[in-house]
């Protein structure tokens, strides 16, 4: 068995919503089957008041064993470095993550938000938001570069917006059947299983993607990285391979993949012209091209591929 603390921060509770939905394993599979005990759930959690905060006491006090600390939402500094926007059981939430993470077996981040920063984290970040171990990009967020849980492990990072379902619910059951040691984790703590590949394969549109057709939200045929700013060929996510609700992802509903597993989401910082609408130089070369390539080979590629004569027909095709 493994208890586990799921608290939330600054969040809109949309990887709560995700995990509420989980197929294989179920949330009441994870309990069940694999012995997980959720001594409390912002959403699920039964205790309320004094309650809470007599749990939350009792596990920093060795009474209570937490196994797992999972976090949702973005860590909240401000103002001025005191957590006093975002209080939780009468003290700044941060205070109650940076003690609870010093007794936990495992901290686990959940959605963008708390393993980047996310949308909160955007400048001017007048929260002062970030991350439990990164802030965007850069190792150190909340609890600082050389943190690592009582189980060894840095803060296990399951990023999206949300995140996928599987991706909580399977971290979850390697750590409470002793099998984490198993799963490996990339330079930004994600888990290599689900962070390995792109969002790219799989995708439906990877023919017109590789001979450059064109495509637009919405619209049948053609690719959306060179018109409405799909990320695909840059993210690491196995959405195409993992299918939502196993049905289908947003590329395969013809909407641009947002990049949302990446620690640079959202990109750009939102700048005006950036949200879904690829952006160019001269209005023709993407600013950003797939990892592997440098931009001067993938241009020349791209230029070639514009004029084959199965470019031509791809796009009567899709037509």
């Amino acid at each position: 068995m493994a208890n586990v603390l799921w608290l939330q921060g600054g969040a809109c509770s949309g990887n709560t919503m995700s995990f509420l939905n989980a197929e294989e394993p179920t949330v009441v599979e994870l309990i069940t089957d694999f012995g997980l005990n959720i001594l409390w759930h912002p959403t699920t959690g039964l205790q309320i008041g004094d309650q809470v905060q007599d749990l939350l006491k009792d596990i920093l006090a060795g009474k209570v064993q937490m196994d797992i600390l999972v976090y949702e939402g973005s860590l909240i500094q401000g103002p001025n470095n005191t957590g006093t926007m975002n209080y939780f059981a009468d003290r700044p939430m941060m205070d109650w993550i940076k003690e609870l993470s010093e007794v936990a077996g495992y901290v686990v981040a959940i959605g963008d938000c708390a393993t980047w920063g996310g949308i909160p984290a955007v400048p001017p970040n007048p929260s002062e938001s970030t991350g439990l171990q990164f802030h965007k990009k850069n190792k150190g967020g909340f609890l600082g570069a050389d943190y690592v849980s009582k189980g060894g492990l840095p803060v296990i990072n399951i990023p999206g917006c949300p995140a996928h379902p599987d991706w909580i619910t399977q971290i979850l059951v390697a750590i409470s059947v002793g099998r984490i040691g198993d799963v490996q984790i990339d330079d930004y703590h994600r888990p290599k299983t689900f962070f390995t590949d792109f969002v790219q394969t799989g995708c439906t549109n990877v023919v017109n993607f590789a001979q450059k057709v064109d495509g637009g939200f919405g619209r049948r045929g053609g690719c959306l990285f060179y018109e409405v700013g799909c990320r695909g060929p840059m993210t690491r996510a196995s959405c195409n391979n993992i299918l939502w609700n196993r049905q289908s992802s947003k590329t395969r509903a013809n909407h641009p993949c947002l990049g949302c597993t990446e620690p640079g989401f959202p990109h750009h910082d939102l700048k005006k012209g950036s949200v879904m609408k690829t952006m160019k130089y001269m209005g023709t070369f993407p600013k950003e091209v797939p990892e592997g390539r440098t931009k001067l080979a993938y241009y020349m590629e791209a230029g070639f591929q514009k004029i084959m004569p199965s470019n031509k027909t791809v796009q009567e095709t899709s037509k």
